[in-house]
């Protein structure tokens, strides 16, 4: 089948719904990287996305009979409005699961565009199995996110645009990875025409399923997915999808969280547009291309090329820019967090600042707490990358501090930095304390039902949890299992089917909050 998809994407129906996306430059991106940076703007789309592409293209090629069915569908977003929206424009109805943790207003903007909402489960794969019992008791036509022919046509629209907007002079595609649908219809029809051109996905490092089945050779389904990115946030790529990548993509790249809030604010800009966290992946991985090759290298022969992101949608929610602008400095490494251990004395604190000399400080947090040696957590203004943390970390262990460098320790950047001072007043105030970091569905009575699903059995001794707008909610515990408890206490955890963590052995647990 892979064959006839640069027939299939010339063919496709999708303009009666979907623009002809521009191709904008990003001025200010490219001087900083050294090459030239275009953004395809599939933000602009009418539903924000560019999953109305395959979508209407699916839909669009159903029979009158079998779309006076109806069309039913699982999503948590994007693909859902897009179904929604070609629904509409075809007369029939629609039916779309969503997970319960899906926030109002994409829910709203589903129901706005005509069609009926089914919420069930806490995640997609459980809407998704749910939306293929009411297929078999509806009699209506399933349309998939990612893993169809004409879906996967719909999108590969997007790359007929691009040669068509570049005459074919371009170095390298990059394309967020979820499921596979998008970056499949690109590759399969940029690679027949342009094989010189590469094509390269890019997905979060904790949600690798398409990167993690190439390593393989198989199709895997991951065990667990971040929420972050929640736009590319699949635990098993499609098949028809994966054939298309071996067959057609160059190579997947892994970037982290910090990363993608930092091409967030890079594409704001230069564009003025926020886009979604799984919109800005693919500006995070040309990033990370051109870092992987000047390291490589070292010149910036990999740097003098035009590059393609695409800038897949812009469907963000907006308590969640809180925790971006806390992130972004950090991905670019424009900010520095350091654990630092001073003397206990009046007048360290000015020694110690004074070894930072000039620096622009971002954060200091301390508490008092007896002994002799005090602990410090600070964060300081970058102006030359991260070079310039190791000359800082050389500078203050020769003035004698000991110094630990936080700026990629998860639990650091997400709790931590927000806990300084909340150390056992007593050696045995925390015995037997062990620390875990947990995800949990982020709706109304969440973190009662996470509490009550812990239960009774054993003493929680530190706990830090804060909203960042996300669809899932964060928990660092600390919780006193005695060593004969263990094993039980694991098997708990298992039995809960909240995605966790040991955190007992982190290094800024230790140093911060440890006994």
């Amino acid at each position: 089948m892979t064959d006839d998809y640069l027939q299939r994407v010339l063919k496709a129906r999708v303009y009666d719904v979907a623009i002809e996306s521009p191709l904008d430059a990003a001025p200010r991106l490219s001087r900083r990287l050294g090459c030239r940076v275009l953004l395809k703007r599939e933000d602009l789309q009418p539903v924000f996305s560019f999953k109305l592409r395959g979508a209407y293209n699916k839909i669009a090629h159903l029979s009158a009979a079998i779309a006076a069915r109806g069309v039913i569908s699982a999503s948590a977003g994007n693909h859902a409005q897009g179904v929604a929206l070609a629904a509409r424009q075809r007369g029939i109805p629609a039916l779309i699961v969503m997970p319960q943790t899906t926030p109002t207003i994409k829910m709203q903007a589903v129901m706005d565009l005509g069609a009926e909402v089914v919420l069930h489960g806490d995640i997609y794969d459980a809407a998704y199995e749910h939306a293929l019992t009411l297929v078999r008791e509806r009699h209506m036509v399933f349309v998939h996110p990612f893993d169809d022919p004409d879906v996967i046509a719909g999108q590969g629209t997007i790359g007929m645009e691009i040669l068509r907007q570049t005459g074919g002079e371009v170095d390298a595609i990059f394309v967020p990875v979820g499921g596979g649908g998008l970056i499949s219809g690109i590759a399969a029809y940029v690679k027949q025409l342009y094989p010189r051109v590469r094509i390269i996905g890019v997905e979060p490092e904790d949600a690798a399923a398409m990167y993690q089945s190439l390593q393989v050779g198989k199709r895997v389904t991951l065990e667990r997915v971040g929420m972050f990115a929640d736009g590319v946030a699949v635990r098993r790529v499609g098949e028809e999808t994966f054939d298309l990548v071996r067959r057609y993509v160059d190579e997947i790249l892994l970037v982290d969280t910090d990363e993608i809030c930092a091409a967030i604010q890079d594409i704001f800009e230069d564009t003025r547009a926020i886009p979604e966290p799984a919109g800005a992946l693919a500006v995070a991985g040309i990033k990370r291309y051109l870092e992987r090759g000047l390291s490589t290298t070292g010149s910036i022969s990999t740097r003098e090329q035009r590059l393609v992101a695409i800038n897949s949608g812009a469907n963000m929610n907006f308590d969640r820019l809180r925790y971006v602008a806390e992130r972004a400095d950090l991905g670019a490494e424009r900010e520095a967090l350091l654990a630092v251990e001073i003397p206990e004395r009046p007048g360290s604190f000015l020694q110690f600042c004074e070894t930072l000399g000039q620096r622009n400080i971002t954060e200091f947090n301390y508490r008092f707490h007896g002994g002799e040696r005090a602990r410090v957590f600070v964060g300081f203004a970058l102006g030359h990358g991260h070079e310039e943390v190791n000359t800082v970390i050389a500078q203050l262990r020769g003035a004698g501090y000991q110094v630990a460098d936080m700026s990629g320790n998860e639990v650091a950047k997400l709790h931590v930095r927000y806990m300084v001072g909340g150390v056992a007043p007593a050696m045995d105030a925390a015995m037997d304390e062990l620390l875990y970091r947990f995800e949990f569905p982020e709706r109304p009575g969440a973190l009662l039902r996470f509490l009550k699903s812990i239960g009774t059995s054993w003493n929680i001794s530190l706990f830090h949890y804060r909203n960042h707008g996300s669809d899932y909610g964060r928990v660092l515990a600390g919780i006193q299992v005695p060593k004969a408890d263990r094993a039980l206490f694991l098997q708990h955890l298992q039995e809960l089917h909240y995605s966790y963590t040991d955190e007992s052995a982190n290094a800024a647990y230790k140093m911060f909050l440890g006994s």
